[in-house]
């Protein structure tokens, strides 16, 4: 896998954990934890992205 591919499905899982996300706090009784969770997972991808970015 190339660093270009790599990004870009990085970039679509943070997509798609963000569409989560939105989907999650919209739902009354969405576990609060899961939606931290889910947040979690979204920083840990951004960060992952941005760091990839760079080198």
């Amino acid at each position: 896998m190339t660093m270009s591919s790599h990004l870009q499905e990085l970039r679509r899982k943070h997509e798609t954990l963000s569409e989560r996300v939105e989907q999650a706090q919209r739902s009354p009784g969405f576990d609060d934890l899961r939606i931290a969770e889910l947040k979690k997972q979204k920083l840990r991808l951004k960060e992952e992205i941005q760091r990839l970015s760079q080198g």
